[in-house]
């Protein structure tokens, strides 16, 4: 069996979803080919000679970018069997098999991976069914083996860890648990999961890291959804790469719900080496945070800010900054709530330019008021495009994703101001809101990935 697995973007991280499914094709007796298209071209030759290629599709961008290449892969070897696995997979399964995907997969695909493979017949798990777009799909449960990067890009070739000293490490990457328990409306996991999350046994992970950390790794990203879905169990793993690796860091992203229900868990982070949180704040309207679910409201967000600084952790928060509902004056509210709580050097400037995706199958499309903004999926974005009810703010959005598009790499600092003097041309000079209240902390930067993009 020759097969070439392909990512088309990870967010800038040697890909997890090529070294998984590599380490079991090969114990299968495949020969395997890994193929990161953000390092390099498309191979012909592996390519025309495979029997199967098969394509991760983890995330929109990615799926967007995979369209032309599947083209190109039939180009080249009509006779391939092609594939496309991971979360975005399913949720895009009609566009796909159009472009002639045979097989598609969900997020859990390694073990029904090699059963294409071996041309075996998938095997239905009735017990962990869920229901995706008027189709019953499974999630499987595998048994989780180490993944194999055998074949890919050394991780010095990818995005860093840039330390307030100037200093940088090379980033590892890997996965203590997937899914996740909870139902926000806007999540492509949702539809997928449905509220389910798989642990991957310490054992597992501790030895992904372990040759991560023999290849040049100084800091390892875990890529968990939430890494408090599973609390006793993402310390348990922390505590023993805090011993076998001393001086490791990592970073771990975690809902603003659980920042605050473990708080006691966060001094443990930070002394066990954990650079920064990630948490998917998206809004402080408290309105918005109910219709995406969110769990938590803008007072929660304020008190998780608090809870990671009183544990020496930076958070780093990301929003969906341009919804529906999003006004001018909102817009403008959350950039003072950032300065206000001192986070300006915590967002990646992008964030302030992120627009709501309503992918195909999105819970969002329950609300009425995105299906009185929403037209129909079009299969060149993958998404069914909105039009705010203001053509102000959408106008104000577009400007402020040209002008980060053209900074990208400014200081946080000059952007964000930059960005107020469109968002408020008023105080085109540079307005700083009322800092009474405001934690006491020192200006300084925090460590953060150089590439920041988060979709």
């Amino acid at each position: 069996m020759r097969i070439v697995l392909i990512s088309t973007y990870e967010l800038g991280r040697q890909p997890f979803g090529l070294a998984s499914p590599a380490a079991w094709l090969r114990d299968a007796g495949a020969e395997v080919t890994c193929v990161d298209l953000t390092r390099g071209a498309l191979p012909e030759e592996p390519v025309r000679d495979a029997d199967l290629v098969a394509f991760f599709l983890p995330m929109h961008t990615a799926t967007r970018m995979a369209l032309p290449v599947i083209d190109r892969v039939r180009a080249l070897n009509p006779s391939a069997r092609l594939c496309a696995y991971g979360l975005y997979a399913p949720l895009n399964e009609t566009l796909l098999r159009e472009r002639g995907v045979e097989t598609v997969l969900g997020p859990e695909f390694e073990e029904d991976l090699v059963a294409v493979a071996c041309g075996t017949r998938l095997q239905p798990r009735p017990d962990t069914e869920t229901t995706l777009k008027g189709r019953t799909t499974t999630l499987p449960r595998i048994s989780f083996k180490t993944p194999d990067r055998a074949g890919l890009p050394a991780l010095e070739k990818y995005a860093r860890l840039r330390m307030p000293d100037g200093t940088t490490r090379t980033v590892g990457y890997t996965e203590a648990s997937r899914g996740c328990k909870h139902l926000c409306r806007h999540c492509p996991i949702v539809p997928v999961y449905n509220g389910r999350f798989r642990a991957v046994p310490p054992d597992v992970v501790l030895a992904d890291v372990r040759a991560q950390v023999g290849a040049g790794a100084g800091h390892i990203t875990f890529g968990d959804p939430d890494f408090f879905n599973g609390v006793t169990h993402a310390l348990r793993i922390v505590r023993a790469l805090a011993r076998e690796h001393p001086g490791l860091s990592y970073d771990v992203t975690i809902k603003i719900e659980h920042l605050i229900d473990h708080a006691a868990a966060l001094p443990e982070l930070e002394a066990t080496g954990c650079a920064f949180i990630t948490s998917a704040v998206e809004s402080i309207d408290d309105d918005v945070l109910a219709k995406l679910k969110k769990g938590h409201t803008r007072a929660d967000f304020e008190r998780a800010v608090t809870l990671c600084r009183e544990a020496r952790i930076p958070l780093a928060p990301t929003f969906v900054t341009f919804t529906p509902w999003t006004t001018s004056q909102s817009y403008v509210d959350l950039l003072d709530e950032i300065e206000r709580l001192d986070l300006v050097e915590h967002v990646p400037p992008i964030q302030l330019a992120i627009r709501l995706l309503v992918t195909q199958g999105s819970p969002l499309l329950e609300l009425p008021e995105i299906r009185a903004v929403a037209g129909p999926f079009n299969p060149r974005t993958l998404t069914h495009p909105w039009r705010h009810p203001d053509p102000d703010v959408d106008r104000l959005q577009h400007e402020i994703e040209t002008l980060v598009g053209r900074n990208v790499t400014a200081a946080r600092r000059q952007v964000f101001d930059a960005v107020r003097a469109l968002a408020d041309p008023s105080n085109a000079e540079g307005r700083r809101p009322n800092a009474e209240g405001a934690p006491l902390v020192a200006r300084a930067a925090i460590p953060y990935l150089t590439e920041p993009w988060y979709c």
